[in-house]
């Protein structure tokens, strides 16, 4: 069992200087990145995918037990629905492949509108997908959230071995929409649906996004850790991911999760940031 912390990107340059070191050039974001946290994020393959050599390039810079969780380009689960795209699933899967121990699960994130009449497109395509790669899938309608469609979703995912993606947004949501301009904006792209903390498969796969002071999210983060603990004591790999407003502070959200869940099991340390994370008062400051 092992727990694997990340953020949504490997490439922010307002981590350089805090998070990654000073000077760090953008050529070696990534590699810096990778030494900090243990997985990342793949959402530039949501939008292109990127050419076999610039993967296998990826998988170089990093080092041994770094996982890429990459997702499902947007032709495939937004443009297509899942229909028709054995051609653009086939690519996608050549460049997992080509991560060889540096992949992760591949992360399929539904359009808000494939609701529950949907499950028949879903269940031919994770029926398509090899087995050998482990895949995470993200509901966004509210059908998934209660009621018999929910069942069917998560029973077809336990069938295929797939994980039920949990998006944490309750420490976002309990902030009034004037907090601040980052705030609202966030809260306007993300879903709010009733938290659950279902695993369908041998791993679990979790996002939260965080309150902005970072310090504050420590009575949710406090939770997630006990049921982090449990999923690692019972032997499954755990995937958790950091978001903010300002993904600045991504990478301090997911060390404060390490710290509460070390309270709880043994976990080897995180290489030290380059600098402390801002504290509270910082924070209020540049909000």
């Amino acid at each position: 069992m092992t727990l694997y912390l990340g953020c949504p990107a490997w490439s922010l340059k307002t981590w350089v200087g805090n998070f990654l070191p000073a000077g760090t050039k953008q050529r070696d974001y990534l590699a810096q990145y990778s030494r900090r946290l243990s997985t990342v994020e793949g959402n530039t393959t949501f939008y292109a995918l990127p050419e076999a050599s610039l993967v296998e390039r990826w998988r170089d810079e990093t080092p041994e037990g770094f996982k890429f969780c990459l997702k499902v380009p947007q032709v495939i689960s937004h443009h297509k629905r899942l229909r028709q795209c054995e051609a653009e699933t086939a690519e996608f899967v050549d460049r997992l492949q080509r991560l060889r121990s540096r992949c992760g699960p591949a992360f399929l994130q539904l359009p808000p509108t494939f609701s529950g009449r949907n499950l028949g497109d879903l269940a031919a395509f994770l029926a398509a997908w090899p087995r050998q790669l482990a895949l995470a899938v993200e509901p966004r309608h509210a059908d998934f959230f209660g009621g018999p469609a929910e069942a069917a979703f998560d029973a077809l995912l336990r069938e295929h071995a797939a994980a039920r993606c949990i998006f944490d947004t309750t420490a976002l949501f309990s902030l009034p929409k004037n907090y601040n301009a980052l705030v609202a904006d966030a809260q306007s792209r993300k879903p709010r649906f009733p938290l659950r903390h279902t695993r369908t498969a041998g791993f679990a796969f979790v996002r939260y996004v965080g309150h902005t002071d970072v310090p504050l999210n420590q009575p949710w983060l406090s939770k997630w850790a006990q049921q982090v603990a449990a999923w690692l004591n019972e032997g499954h790999d755990v995937y958790f991911f950091g978001h903010h407003p300002d993904d600045t502070y991504a990478p301090d959200i997911v060390r404060l999760l390490h710290t509460a869940v070390q309270a709880h099991v043994a976990l080897p340390p995180l290489p030290a940031p380059h600098l402390p994370p801002p504290s509270l008062g910082e924070q209020q400051a540049l909000f």
